[in-house]
């Protein structure tokens, strides 16, 4: 029987899981950076290893009597003795996406850069065998290391005293059975609506309505090169610095906030935030290369880092660090969805068209969270399967049902959020959704221009991750996370288009 914790030994697994944390962010930014290419996370497993021993999840578990903090602390205990287990794994996959290389008509394209050539490429079939060079690596040298790594998560799961995967989350209190429920009731409310407005969208793009749409050609569509010229890449920064100034934020002044803007060869293309020292040094790392979707990431991203920034340091770890990640995702949901509403394109950018814009992005928006209402829904089921590979199918099939287009069952191990974190994205999309509608209502349709509103959501960044989004979007709005909501919104952004 598991013997519950001292106070001060649970302070001193705080303070080390803090560090614990730091280092491995600080390894992700210079690896993902591009700054080096080894991800060595071995040796910062092997520097705290106390933080990973059975016996400390089983303490920390133990020590749970009703506090969030201690429930936060034990369910990273809990995932740092999973992942002990597989960081020769993880550490391998980062590498070989540094490294491997396809050679697709005659040119040598690097792995990480295979999606974005997809997305970029006009010639249908040049896009087909990209997809399908990279379907043959990711089967060949990652999908072995996906399933070894699995296979060993959920056999040590039964060690921590659960079931399974599923079921230890919901020990930590996912509410995934409730998020499961309103996923299905909104790939049953918003059937009808994709059917005919994904039809019709990625007809208008690409001559190629749902039913005749390959996975490779809707990449192509969502990249949204017909709007490049209306998003330079040398104009994102400065209109980033100009949206947080409205907001009475001074991105240059401050000095917890790093700007990573050097352009390195193995750099990931998408922009990325790193909150290493939270709020003392957050990373905002990004490669611009324009063009929407590269918009989107880095306000997205820009989200995160903000909220990070403005974080209270008199938060404890855990609210700083640990806690609801819906809150961060949300606040990174609200910059990021500024680059499809028509008064931010008008104001910002001067914009041609942008109700037709913002319609796209409604689309755009209802096609992802489709296919995480099926992810979720997939990673529940595959979590509790006996044998995860009998699953390959079985993700085609929902996803296939959400998208109405055919995923490769290649990525039926690769398509998994650790920690079901399609949940807190899920939940991100009804909160910014929810805040954003009330944002308009008390400040006008500019909300985002408004200096008392940058008050009020400096303020709410400030208490970081201690409430969870539910509760933040109770104290502001006095309503409860509905993902309904994100169907409203939806709807509102075809209607006006």
């Amino acid at each position: 029987m598991p013997v519950p914790l001292t106070q001060r030994q649970l302070d001193a697994l705080r303070a080390d899981a803090d560090r614990f944390i730091a280092e491995l962010d600080e390894e992700a930014y210079l690896h993902f950076a591009g700054i080096k290419d080894t991800y060595d996370l071995v040796p910062i497993y092997e520097r705290h290893a106390e933080l990973t021993k059975l016996d400390t999840a089983l303490g920390i578990g133990a020590s749970v009597n009703g506090g969030r903090n201690t429930r936060e602390l034990w369910r990273f205990a809990c995932e740092g003795y999973l992942g002990n287990f597989v960081n020769q794994e993880q550490e391998k996959i980062a590498e070989l996406e540094a490294s491997l290389k396809a050679t697709v008509d005659g040119e040598e394209i690097p792995y990480r850069n295979i999606r974005p050539a997809i997305s970029n490429s006009e010639d249908r079939g040049r896009r087909e065998r990209l997809e399908r060079a990279r379907n043959e690596l990711t089967e060949e040298h990652m999908n072995p290391l996906y399933l070894r790594a699995t296979q060993v998560v959920h056999r040590e799961t039964g060690r921590l005293g659960a079931a399974n995967y599923t079921e230890l989350y919901r020990g930590f209190q996912y509410p995934l059975d409730s998020l499961a429920d309103q996923c299905r009731a909104f790939l049953d409310s918003t059937e009808r609506l994709w059917e005919d407005a994904g039809d019709r969208f990625f007809r208008s793009r690409i001559g190629l309505g749902l039913g005749e749409l390959e996975r490779w050609d809707a990449a192509r569509v969502w990249r949204g090169v017909t709007w490049d010229a209306a998003f330079p890449k040398e104009r994102m920064v400065p209109a980033l610095e100009a949206t947080l100034a409205d907001l009475g934020v001074d991105l240059h002044a401050q000095r917890n906030v790093e700007l990573d803007l050097e352009d390195r060869p193995n750099k990931t293309p998408r922009a990325f935030c790193v909150p290493i020292e939270i709020p003392d040094r957050v990373i905002l790392v990004i490669k611009p290369q324009g063009g929407p979707d590269d918009w989107r990431a880095l306000f997205h991203e820009a989200g995160h880092t903000e909220h990070f920034a403005h974080t209270s340091p008199s938060l404890t770890m855990e609210e700083k660090r640990l806690g609801d990640n819906a809150v961060t995702e949300g606040w990174a949901m609200l910059l990021e969805h500024l680059t499809f509403d028509p008064v931010w394109l008008e104001k910002r950018l001067d914009f041609p068209r942008p109700h037709e814009f913002a319609a796209e992005g409604a689309t755009q928006l209802l096609w992802f969270v489709r296919r995480y209402c099926a992810k979720l829904l997939y990673e529940i089921e595959y979590h509790a399967a006996p044998d995860v590979t009998a699953m390959r199918p079985r993700y085609v099939e929902l996803l296939s049902d959400a998208l109405k287009v055919t995923p490769s069952d290649t990525d039926y191990l690769a398509d998994i959020d650790e920690g079901f974190y399609a949940s807190q994205y899920l939940r991100s999309w009804a909160f910014e959704a929810q805040l954003r509608a009330f944002l308009r209502e008390k400040f006008g349709s500019a909300w985002f221009t408004r200096r008392d509103a940058g008050s009020l959501i400096r303020e709410l960044w400030a208490e970081g991750q201690k409430p969870t989004a539910d509760e933040m979007l109770q104290e502001v709005t006095g309503a409860s996370i509905e993902l309904e909501a994100v169907a409203d919104r939806i709807r509102e952004g075809l209607a006006a288009g």
